[in-house]
């Protein structure tokens, strides 16, 4: 005889809330971009390819720390939320990558980066209301 408790579907407890998930994901962008700054710092201060000059590399070393610590908590945010929802807020790395390349290296803004950051902050946007719909 099954009993009726276990009947039931198990009510299954995520540790973070849709709200929490889409702020995870949205550190993760700004650690992945940070990553990505420090290991072509890194990068430029190798001369030629030698892999354990690059891993040994300190800027190189913490970028691919950084990646390494954003990649685990992306998996944390992407296992308790909407996949459709937060996976396009990872393009944001695109924007934080395009001013901080401007900051740190002297990179130049045109019309068409600036184009490019307003195309993938509307589609963030649209993504996001359509989410919570």
């Amino acid at each position: 005889m099954i009993s009726s408790a276990s009947a039931l579907p198990q009510q299954q407890h995520k540790p973070f809330t849709r709200l929490q998930s889409i702020a995870l994901v949205f550190v993760c962008t700004i650690l992945g971009a940070g990553a990505q700054i420090l290991m072509k710092t890194g990068s430029a201060q190798v001369t030629h390819f030698d892999v354990i000059m690059i891993l040994t590399n300190p800027p190189s070393l913490a970028g691919y720390i950084l990646y390494g610590i954003n990649t685990l908590l992306l998996m944390l945010a992407l296992r308790d939320g909407e996949l459709s929802l937060l996976y396009p807020v990872i393009a944001l790395t695109y924007v934080w990558v395009t001013m901080l390349s401007v900051y740190f290296f002297h990179e130049t803004m045109n019309p068409w980066k600036v184009a490019g950051i307003a195309v993938i902050m509307a589609g963030v946007t649209v993504l996001g209301r359509a989410g919570t719909k």
